[in-house]
């Protein structure tokens, strides 16, 4: 893509409003086009939607948008994709859940097909009739869903096995955790039945936080509503005993825990916040599973997510209901590395680039996902760029209507992001190349970015 100048046009709206300047979906559409335009929140909404679709094809390399048939409050990449010998896609697939007005959910793996890399993705092209941007060659990036699987209740969570991706681990609104391999169910059910191949005992209330061990085969932690975080083994299970209690159940919260995370380079540790306003460090060496390692209070407000960097066995990420991400550094958890501050509200989701060290993401209630850029921490800005965010801000990602319910990097592409709202919306995009690719890029041109539809820091 060229370079490019994006011109201010407006700042970036208060994010109190029930929709923003997204790409118009036939859903959304719809449904903002039924009620009258009668006050200000819908005239904002209705320009930002405007601005939005006039400045896509600048700000992305990749934009595709997909109504479900139900929001999926949960998203994950799976790390196989299949490549087409006479085909211009490779299929990817991604992990979704269903959150239903009291009809079956159900656990959803879903295929997205995406460019090769000998083929061009046109973000200037908008097709009115899908209401989506880009496409390449014979398709526009189709989205099918190759497995539907009951479930008790809502997706709370679901996540693949990292030694074994056909095994999937969620958390249900009925306290238990469901063990699946999707590879055993038939690409639709033939009743209303949920068949698990395990059922994960040990929690009183429901919850979100759920993460397998990187190293340790079978190692699944989960978070809950009850204060408690549970460890089993799913090797445990047989044909026979399909029921699993937990290994070590950790308590030293004193509120819920929202979110649990295993160290990504060391199989002992795992980090877990909540609505204590803590961030505790464990060690499951420690014979004591009331006692971490460490704790912090992390932030002002209570802790939704936690994440570890994948290259710095030291670095871990939070985020808060105070609207900011925090940066801490576990060799010295007394002093906080660094704060990003730029969202307008609750923060749910973080996560590091699974291919960049310095590559941070969050989102959350304000309806946008940020990336930021730690190697630009600290960077001198003009006076003019400063009004528009920090200069670590290095993109906001402004097509969602609602609330971020998670979003994922995808592990095979580079900067491909996939993410899902609680209206509906998935969308699977990429910002443009010469955004993150600075090199050429003047400064002038990066910051008047940031105040274009949504948008490039």
């Amino acid at each position: 893509m060229e370079e490019y100048r994006i011109f201010p046009i407006f700042p970036i709206f208060p994010t109190d409003s029930a929709e923003s300047h997204p790409f118009v979906l036939k859903m959304a559409t719809e449904a903002m086009n039924a009620r009258p335009v009668d006050d200000e929140e819908d005239r904002v909404v209705n320009e930002e939607y405007k601005v939005w679709k006039k400045n896509c094809p600048f700000l992305y390399d990749l934009v595709m948008s997909h109504a479900l048939e139900w929001p999926s409050l949960t998203a994950q990449w799976l790390p196989d994709i299949q490549k087409y010998a006479d085909k211009d896609y490779v299929g990817h697939r991604v992990i979704l859940g269903t959150h239903t007005s009291d009809e079956q959910n159900h656990l959803v793996v879903a295929s997205v097909k995406l460019p090769n890399d000998e083929r061009c993705f046109r973000a200037d092209r908008y097709d009115d009739e899908r209401n989506e941007f880009g496409g390449f060659g014979s398709i526009g990036g189709k989205i099918d869903i190759e497995v539907k699987i009951n479930h008790e209740g809502e997706v709370n969570r679901a996540r693949y096995c990292p030694t074994n991706p056909h095994v999937i681990a969620t958390k249900t609104p009925r306290a238990d955790v469901l063990i699946f391999d999707y590879t055993m169910h038939a690409s639709r059910p033939a009743d209303d039945k949920v068949r698990p191949e395990i059922r994960l005992k040990g929690h009183q209330k429901e919850g979100y936080g759920l993460s397998w061990n990187p190293q340790k085969n079978g190692y699944l932690l989960s978070s809950s509503d009850d204060q408690t975080i549970c460890l089993w083994d799913i090797q445990g299970a047989t044909k026979e005993k399909r029921e699993l209690y937990p290994k070590d159940i950790f308590r030293a919260h004193t509120a819920v825990v929202e979110d649990v995370a295993w160290h990504v380079l060391n199989d002992s540790l795992f980090g877990s916040v909540g609505d204590d306003h803590k961030l505790m460090i464990w060690d499951t060496r420690h014979n004591d599973p009331n006692k971490p390692s460490q704790i912090v209070d992390a932030h002002d407000a209570e802790v939704n997510c936690l994440s570890f960097n994948p290259y710095s066995e030291f670095i871990v990420a939070t985020g808060s209901a105070d609207k900011t991400v925090g940066l801490w550094d576990l060799r010295n958890l007394k002093l906080k590395l660094h704060t990003f501050e730029s969202h307008r509200d609750e923060i749910f989701q973080v996560q590091w680039s699974p291919h960049n060290e310095t590559i941070l993401a969050s989102s959350g209630t304000d309806r946008r996902l940020m990336v930021w850029d730690l190697s630009k921490i600290g960077d001198e800005q003009s006076a003019e760029d400063a009004e528009d965010g920090p200069p670590e801000l290095l993109f906001i990602h402004g097509g969602h209507t609602a609330k971020i319910s998670d979003f994922t990097w995808n592990p095979n592409e580079p900067w491909i992001i996939c993410s899902v709202s609680e209206d509906n919306i998935m969308q699977v995009w990429q910002m443009a190349e010469n955004i993150y690719n600075d090199e050429e890029v003047s400064s002038s041109s990066q910051g008047d970015g940031k105040n274009a539809a949504g948008t490039s820091a």
